[in-house]
């Protein structure tokens, strides 16, 4: 899936032919964009039960916004993907299917679902159906997501615990049984971990840090990079004390209790942890790629919507119309885009003029506002002469 690919959905009158003849209006519209500027592949829409004129202007409002919320969950699953593969660009692309396809493929050979979408249902019945599915999508996806996190987080936690300095690391397997005072009534042991620039002053302060500290009791367990670990003896009334001021002198008490067996508990709860993990991590990863598929199809299905019903409001009934996905590029859209307004200026009425060279105009002082009411601007935001909607599947 090429990063800069650009597609353009646009709908012509089949009388841009002078047989009126699909295919005919198809070549029409190729020649218009020619090969310098895209690849114009047919793209067949059904014809849906028409209501109203108001029913259909309020139905173009609410697919503009349900397109906005389809991209955009197209575009939070794939930053989920992005996550769970670690940034890994293969991978990820590999991921990007559409019913097992390469997205392009899918767009190239799209046919309307006709058994999720029935064609004969009134057009609001579908649209609360496609939109109901891109809800139901983001949630799956978030609930798992944020479940996956979840287990990371707390894996990132024990691992840090066995991995960690002497600030952070379990100390079930570095601490003695002899060095920690249990069953005593009044004495507690204290496990300060400081900073190895810091541990002259902790040995020259440690005593009078609070009350009833017992001399000379501290005792250099373990030692690394970053930190010494030391075991210091105060009377239990004075331990909140002597806690609050060895974190006031930025050196860290940790929090410990002699367990028998505690390591091997720990090992246990890490593997059990790591395996879940995995588990879950797996199930993201499969609701991901199988999510991002889905989503982009229920995207698709809307464009498709959105360009029936401007076709409607825009050229009117009978329905005579032909539509064509363009593929192009970043680059070569505003130019594709310009040359089939050259070709097909005449469309638009007074909306279009030509200046002294020949050069198509746009008169947008006089049509803006009357064809942003109307509904009538493109996904640019810019009045364009037949119906056209960009997009670009990422």
């Amino acid at each position: 899936m090429s990063k800069n690919t650009k597609y353009l959905l646009i709908s012509l009158p089949a009388s841009i032919s002078p047989t009126n003849d699909h295919d005919e209006a198809l070549t029409t519209l190729r020649s218009a964009v020619t090969l310098d500027y895209g690849t114009v592949f047919p793209f067949p829409i059904p014809e849906f039960k028409i209501g109203t004129l108001d029913a259909l202007v309020q139905q173009a409002d609410e697919l503009a916004k349900l397109e906005a919320a389809c991209e955009g969950v197209v575009a939070k699953v794939g930053d989920s993907l992005r996550t769970i593969l670690q940034g890994d660009e293969a991978k990820i692309s590999q991921s990007k299917t559409v019913n097992d396809k390469p997205p392009e493929q899918y767009l190239k050979s799209f046919h309307w679902n006709k058994v999720k979408y029935r064609a004969d249902r009134p057009l609001g019945d579908i649209i609360d159906t496609l939109q109901k599915e891109i809800t139901s999508i983001d949630n799956q996806v978030k609930d798992k997501y944020n479940s996956y996190n979840s287990v990371r987080t707390n894996l990132t936690q024990l691992q840090r615990r066995q991995d960690g300095n002497l600030a952070s690391k379990a100390l079930t397997n570095i601490v003695p049984p002899s060095l920690v005072i249990r069953d005593s009534d009044y004495l507690e042991t204290h496990l300060i971990a400081v900073p190895r620039n810091l541990t002259k002053d902790f040995l020259r302060a440690y005593e009078s840090l609070s009350p009833m500290v017992v001399p000379r009791s501290a005792v250099q367990v373990a030692s690394d990079d970053d930190f010494t670990l030391y075991a210091v003896t105060t009377f239990k009334k004075h331990s909140q004390d002597f806690i609050h001021r060895c974190r006031e002198s930025k050196w860290t008490p940790r929090d410990f209790k002699y367990k028998e067996g505690g390591g091997e508990e720990e090992r246990r709860e890490l593997e059990k942890v790591g395996e879940n993990e995995r588990k879950v991590w797996g199930e993201a990863l499969r609701l991901g790629r199988t999510a991002w598929g889905e989503a982009v199809m229920t995207w698709v299905h809307v464009l498709a919507l959105r360009v029936f019903v401007e076709t409607v409001l825009r050229y009117g009934l009978p329905l005579n119309y032909v539509c064509g996905l363009v593929r192009t590029t970043g680059k070569l859209a505003k130019k594709a885009r310009s040359s089939v307004d050259t070709k097909f200026s005449y469309l638009g009425g007074n909306a279009f003029g030509r200046d002294k060279k020949g050069r198509v105009t746009k008169d947008d002082s006089s049509t803006s506002a009357d064809m942003q009411a109307a509904g009538h601007m493109g996904n640019e935001g810019e009045y364009s002469a037949y119906v056209c909607y960009e997009f670009e599947i990422k």
